[in-house]
C-alpha cells in the first residue's frame, strides 16, 4: 500500500482530537473535512463565499504539501450549514474545479460550530 505520510495545518483540533489535515498513502491523498478556521478562529464570519474560497486553499496546500496538485483531485464532498448558501458555495467550487471536474456530493448538514457556513473534504489520486 505505501508510505503514509501526512500534512497538519496546524489547527488545535488535529493534535487534541487525533486526525490529520490530509494523508496521502500510495498515489491517494485523503483531505478532512476542512473549515475556514484560522490562527484567530472563523474566517470570514457570515461569508460564505469567503468561506469557502479559504476552505478550498486549504485544501489545495495540504494537497501539494503531499506532492499532489489541485488536478489530481477526483471527488469532493461540501457540507453546507444553510441550504440558502448552496450556490454561492458551489459557484466558487466551480472556480476551482471547472476544468477539472472531480465528483462532488453536497448536502446541507449540522456543522460543528454555528459561525461555520461550509466544510469541504477532497481525494485526490497523484498522476504519473
Amino acid at each position: 500500500m505505501g508510505t503514509r505520510r501526512r500534512h497538519g495545518s496546524g489547527v488545535e483540533w488535529e493534535e487534541r482530537f487525533g486526525y490529520s489535515r490530509a494523508v496521502r498513502v500510495g498515489d491517494r491523498i485523503l483531505v478532512a473535512g476542512t473549515t475556514a478556521t484560522g490562527p484567530d478562529g472563523v474566517v470570514g464570519l457570515g461569508d460564505p463565499e469567503r468561506q469557502t474560497r479559504f476552505v478550498l486553499e486549504r485544501i489545495r496546500t495540504a494537497i501539494e504539501a503531499l506532492d499532489g496538485r489541485l488536478e489530481d483531485v477526483v471527488r469532493t464532498r461540501i457540507f453546507v450549514a444553510h441550504l440558502a448558501d448552496w450556490e454561492t458555495i458551489a459557484a466558487v467550487h466551480g472556480e476551482y474545479f471547472a476544468a477539472i471536474r472531480p465528483v462532488n456530493t453536497l448536502v446541507q448538514a449540522n456543522l460543528v460550530g454555528a459561525d461555520y457556513l461550509v466544510e469541504i473534504e477532497a481525494e485526490a489520486v497523484v498522476g504519473e
